[in-house]
């Protein structure tokens, strides 16, 4: 699924514009422990973390992991929006927990 057609079934808010809309998509991981995620998100992830730090967007590029999914409504502060912007990473907000995310996300992936 592209990432356009998945945010357009979520509740989720973009932060980042157009930026990953024509990439694909098809699972989901939740990890903070950014080495952890390096080894184990697979390509075409959505990433679920609450870290809003610049370093999400090193991990998400060498993963290839279109969509960054920040839950609880925790800021993302603009100098990460813009750089995920010209990465051409999705950057989303979600006010629920990350485990409601989770949820969402496989109901729509499947």
């Amino acid at each position: 699924m592209r990432v356009k057609e998945f945010i357009d079934k979520s509740p989720f808010v973009v932060l980042t514009g157009e930026s990953g809309m024509n990439k694909d998509i098809d699972n989901v991981y939740i990890g903070d422990l950014l080495s952890r995620v390096m080894s184990g998100a697979q390509f075409g992830s959505a990433w679920v973390t609450i870290h809003t730090h610049m370093n999400i967007l090193a991990v998400a590029a060498l993963n290839e992991l279109p969509v960054i999914i920040i839950p609880e409504g925790i800021d993302v502060p603009e100098p990460v929006i813009e750089k995920a912007i010209e990465e051409n990473i999705a950057i989303l907000s979600a006010d629920c927990t990350a485990y409601e995310v989770c949820r969402i996300c496989i109901g729509i992936l499947g």
